[in-house]
C-alpha cells in the first residue's frame, strides 16, 4: 500500500495502523527531514519511506506500480490559506492529483485510490445534518479544488477503470498534528494553547457548531473504504454525526486540561467571508453500507489528546 502524505497528521496515524495490521507500506512525504523521527521509527518496522512531490510524474509512476491501494492524504490545507495563496493550492491540489491519476492510468489501473476530501466542499449547508448528496456551495478555493479532484476521479474511473473511494472528513483531531500547524485543526490548536496556559482565541461569539472526529476513527474509516468493494466509486462523510459549538468545545478543553482561558476576538475579514456556519454531517451512508461508525466520544478523545501532548512535552 502507498500512503501519499504518510507522515502528516492523518497519514502518520494511518501508517501506524497499517503496519499494525501487517500490511506492506510505502510512504511518500514531501520532506523526510521534517519528519525524521517518525520516518526512522517506521523504517525499523519495515516501512519504505521516500521523499517526493505529488507533482513529480516520474516519481509517481515508479511508486504506483504494484500497489493495490493508494491513500492520497497529501496536499495544501486550509480554507483561508487557499484564498491567500490560490496558486499553490491550485498547483498542489489539482495538478498534483492529475499527475497521480495519469501515473495510475499508465502504470496501474487496478489500484484503488482513497482520497481525503473535506466537509468544506459543502460550504454553507442548506440544512443539517448534511448528507453526501446535499447541495454544495463551496466558499473557498480549497473546497473547489477538492470537489474538482472528485470529478477527476469519476472521469478516470469511467474512462480507464481506476477505482476510487472518497472520505469527506469533517474536523479531525488527536495525536500527530505539530504544534506549529495553525491553518487547520482547531481542536489540537486549542489543546496546545490550553496546556501552555495561553488564551484560547475564538472569533466572535463562537456559537457556530462543528462536527469533530478523532483521528483513530478517521483511520478506521479510511481502511474500511480501502477494503470494501461496496465503497468503490462512492463518497462518504467521515464524521461523528454530532455537533458542538466552538465556545462549548473550548470550555470542554479548558475543563479537561485544567488550564487555559477563553478569549473572544473580532473575526478577521477574510475568515468571516468564508465562514460556513453550522456544520454537522449525516453518517447514515457509511454506517449502513460499510458498517463503520465512530467509537471515540468527543470528551474521551480530548482527554486522550491532552494526555498525549502533555506526555510529548515532557520528552
Amino acid at each position: 500500500m502507498l500512503v501519499i502524505g504518510g507522515l502528516g497528521f492523518i497519514g502518520v496515524n494511518l501508517t501506524a495502523k497499517l503496519v499494525e495490521s501487517g500490511a506492506r507500506v510505502t510512504v511518500m512525504t514531501p520532506s523526510r527531514d521534517r519528519h525524521n523521527g517518525p520516518a526512522s521509527d517506521f523504517e525499523r518496522d519495515g516501512v519504505t519511506v521516500v521523499s517526493g512531490d505529488l507533482r513529480d510524474a516520474d516519481r509517481m509512476s515508479s511508486l504506483v506500480r504494484g500497489q493495490q491501494v493508494v491513500f492520497n492524504l497529501s496536499g495544501q490545507s486550509g480554507a483561508v490559506r487557499s484564498m491567500e495563496d490560490p496558486w499553490t493550492d491550485l498547483d498542489v491540489n489539482l495538478r498534483g492529483n492529475l499527475v497521480l491519476l495519469e501515473a495510475l492510468r499508465a502504470n496501474n489501473r487496478d489500484a484503488r485510490v482513497v482520497f481525503a476530501g473535506s466537509r468544506l466542499q459543502y460550504g454553507h449547508p442548506d440544512q443539517l445534518p448534511v448528507q453526501e448528496d446535499s447541495a454544495r456551495h463551496p466558499l473557498c478555493l480549497h473546497a473547489i479544488h477538492k470537489q474538482t479532484v472528485e470529478q477527476y476521479l469519476e472521469l478516470y474511473a469511467n474512462l480507464f477503470g481506476i477505482g476510487y473511494s472518497i472520505a469527506r472528513i469533517t474536523n479531525p483531531y488527536g495525536p500527530g498534528q505539530p504544534r506549529s500547524r495553525t491553518a487547520y485543526g482547531v481542536v489540537n490548536r486549542m489543546i496546545h494553547q490550553a496546556i501552555a496556559g495561553r488564551p484560547i482565541t475564538i472569533y466572535g461569539d463562537g456559537a457556530q457548531q462543528r462536527d469533530y472526529i478523532h483521528v483513530e476513527d478517521v483511520v478506521e474509516a479510511l481502511m474500511v473504504l480501502a477494503a470494501s468493494p461496496k465503497a468503490n466509486r462512492r463518497a462518504y462523510n467521515v464524521a461523528s454525526g454530532t455537533g458542538i459549538s466552538l465556545v462549548d468545545l473550548a470550555k470542554t478543553i479548558v475543563d479537561i486540561a485544567g488550564a487555559g482561558r477563553i478569549e473572544h476576538v473580532e473575526w478577521p475579514e477574510l475568515a468571516k467571508q468564508i465562514e460556513t456556519g453550522d456544520f454537522v454531517a449525516d453518517i447514515t451512508r457509511i454506517r449502513d453500507e460499510l458498517g463503520w461508525r465512530p467509537r471515540i466520544p468527543l470528551g474521551a478523545g480530548i482527554e486522550k489528546t491532552v494526555a498525549f501532548y502533555r506526555s510529548a512535552a515532557l520528552l
